[in-house]
């Protein structure tokens, strides 16, 4: 910061004429923090300001600018008071995704081949009971006993006390 005395009483003796321009701008309790601001703007940007022009209207134009860039940066801002709306931006990490993937990958290659196609074409694609027994050419009750077969034995694998968390994935 410039130490030229003269500068420094300038910008004091500009503060009564700032809060009031803050007041106008925004309100009392936000005035003082404006000031404030603009000051400490204006000390770091000193080396700025021409010696020659009067002090006053660089501090109300710094103060101006910071009150718009403050709106601005508010206008994009979200009101969450009790956190509920950060709660819903939080991700689960990932590991524990991709090691419970990994587990049901095993544990599925593990599976006998018919009931392992059986439990993907009804739980991972989607198909119907009758559909899948047209893509493995048997019948639909045979789909609908290799299905519960397997996900028994997933449910075991994985350590599930109950299949019907396996339930939920078919049509």
């Amino acid at each position: 910061m410039n130490t030229d005395r003269a500068v420094r009483d300038a910008m004091v003796a500009a503060i009564p004429q700032l809060r009031r321009f803050a007041v106008r701008l925004s309100s009392a309790q936000h005035a003082d923090d404006l000031v404030q601001e603009t000051l400490l703007r204006a000390c770091d940007k000193i080396q700025l300001f021409d010696m020659r022009d009067e002090i006053l209207p660089w501090l109300m134009t710094i103060l101006r600018n910071q009150f718009y860039d403050e709106r601005r940066k508010r206008r994009k801002e979200v009101e969450d008071v009790d956190g509920a709306h950060a709660a819903t931006l939080t991700s689960s990490p990932t590991q524990i995704a991709h090691a419970e993937h990994a587990d049901l990958r095993s544990a599925l290659l593990t599976l006998p081949k018919e009931m392992r196609e059986a439990l993907i074409a009804v739980g991972y694609s989607g198909l119907s009971y009758r559909e899948a027994a047209q893509a493995c050419d048997c019948p639909v009750g045979t789909i609908r006993s290799r299905v519960h077969r397997a996900r028994e034995c997933l449910a075991a694998l994985l350590g599930i006390e109950s299949p019907a968390d396996f339930a939920a994935l078919s049509p």
